[in-house]
């Protein structure tokens, strides 16, 4: 079977289309899905920085929607013409995963972000016959078909948007997760973010939907505009005494802070701003020393890293589909769309903040 992705080839270089070619069918367990659209992550771009640990030359995207056109089997429990969201890969036997904690599986790491599934990888190849990094995240969805584990597929009502449903699987499920999971966030708690991207808007989204109280913090005016827009008090990033402006605006403190952005600053702000007993999350990959500040780290505060939202994307994804159609998680707001072609441009947008989440969508149906 050949078809169209993007490769990316190496870690300085622009993203190509080209044609890929999939000399095999699902194998038991496995699903072949045409993919419909695929959000670009913050953590696909983070491949570039990798300093090598994730292989190359690869397809990436991991926040794809999709139909399947194949099933290896009737183990899988999907059928042929079932929409899906895809989402992170996970193991399905160790402790965790048995444990309902699929974003902390003992093979995370290996099956998602340091060379996918081993099992089968040969037969996914560039025209040339060259390899390709086996699949990243068990999608590497930009491309016009993905094969992917069941186990990493959500099945949802047919009626939905299909192309703008990808980024459920990973930056929505994340930043709403840390709020519904990680903090338990209830009618009447407060909530500061700190970073309004895709994550962080996402978590806005589902304070708001909680009930909550919510603080939001960013350099960029459109982005505080839409955090206002999506129900949030909105601060500027850059004002002095940040960490004192959002107590005042949370009665003594937020009970729960969310950091998107991995700033050092940031963090040790947004520590500040907790009341005592507060929780501050990361979600953010850290790439040197957390440097925290003499007192920050007080009075009962604590500091988490969050995965996936603390999320099983089988629960979460159908929950923000329902806040979604009840008016309360607006997350097609967030979404820009692009042709797969386009691939570069959406890159080069995400990383200049013109966009919250571009989605990717095969076969020049972009708009």
């Amino acid at each position: 079977m050949r078809f169209d992705a993007a490769v990316l080839r190496s870690y300085e270089g622009r993203f190509a289309v080209e044609e890929v070619v999939l000399d095999s069918g699902p194998a038991g367990g496995e699903v072949l899905v045409r993919v419909a659209g695929s959000g670009m992550c913050r953590t696909d771009l983070a491949v570039r920085r990798s300093a090598g640990r994730s292989p190359l030359p690869a397809v990436l995207g991991h926040e794809g929607a999709g139909v399947v056109v194949e099933t290896g089997g009737p183990d899988t429990g999907l059928s042929v013409g079932d929409h899906v969201v895809l989402s992170f890969d996970s193991c399905g036997h160790c402790r965790n995963c048995r444990g309902a904690a699929p974003a902390y599986c003992d093979s995370f790491a290996s099956l998602n972000l340091f060379g996918g599934r081993t099992e089968n990888a040969a037969r996914f190849t560039d025209a040339a016959g060259g390899g390709l990094a086996p699949r990243w995240f068990g999608q590497s969805s930009f491309a016009d078909y993905a094969m992917v584990p069941a186990r990493n597929a959500v099945r949802v009502d047919p009626s939905l948007p299909l192309e703008l449903l990808g980024p459920l699987g990973c930056g929505f499920l994340t930043g709403a997760g840390a709020v519904f999971h990680s903090f338990g966030v209830g009618a009447g708690d407060t909530v500061a973010v700190f970073g309004a991207g895709a994550v962080g808007l996402a978590a806005v989204m589902a304070a708001t939907a909680a009930g909550a109280l919510t603080v939001a913090v960013d350099r960029y005016p459109e982005r505080l505009a839409l955090a206002e827009r999506l129900g949030a008090i909105a601060l500027d990033a850059a004002a002095g005494g940040l960490p004192g402006r959002v107590r005042q605006l949370t009665d003594g403190g937020a009970q729960y802070a969310l950091d998107t952005t991995g700033s050092d600053r940031l963090i040790n702000d947004a520590l500040r701003a907790l009341r005592p007993l507060g929780h501050l999350g990361l979600v953010a990959r850290l790439h040197s020393a957390l440097r925290l500040e003499v007192g920050a780290l007080d009075r009962g505060r604590r500091i988490s890293h969050i995965c996936e939202g603390d999320a099983v994307p089988g629960l979460l994804v159908p929950r923000l589909i329902g806040l979604w159609r009840a008016g309360r998680f607006p997350f097609d707001e967030l979404i820009r769309t692009y042709p797969l072609g386009g691939i570069n441009e959406a890159e080069r947008d995400c990383d200049e903040g013109r966009v919250v989440k571009p989605v990717l969508i095969p076969e020049g149906r972009g708009r």
